[in-house]
């Protein structure tokens, strides 16, 4: 499903136009994106949770060059369905 998608499929259940949709749907992703920036995780309840996981620093090699490079620390998103959430999927 993409954006569009979803902004249709809730203006359809909601009966609110697509264009309000749209920009609550931008709106929503925007906060959880600068949330996240600032390191802060984000929790819906009933939904899931937006998270940051930390890779430490690593070694790794370039094979087709045989050369070897490091790789810096960094955080990477991460999203953890709640358990309603993964029965349900489960359970099609």
């Amino acid at each position: 499903m993409t954006k569009v998608e979803l902004v249709r499929a809730i203006s359809k259940k909601t009966g609110i136009d697509q264009p309000s949709v749209l920009a609550c749907v931008e709106a929503a992703m925007d906060t959880i994106k600068e949330t996240m920036v600032s390191k802060e995780n984000v929790y819906l309840r009933g939904f899931g949770t937006f998270d940051l996981k930390h890779r430490a620093q690593k070694t790794a090699r370039n094979i087709s060059k045989n050369t070897t490079m490091v790789i810096a620390a960094h955080d990477i998103p991460h999203f953890k369905p709640c358990k309603e959430f993964l029965e349900a999927v489960s359970a099609e």
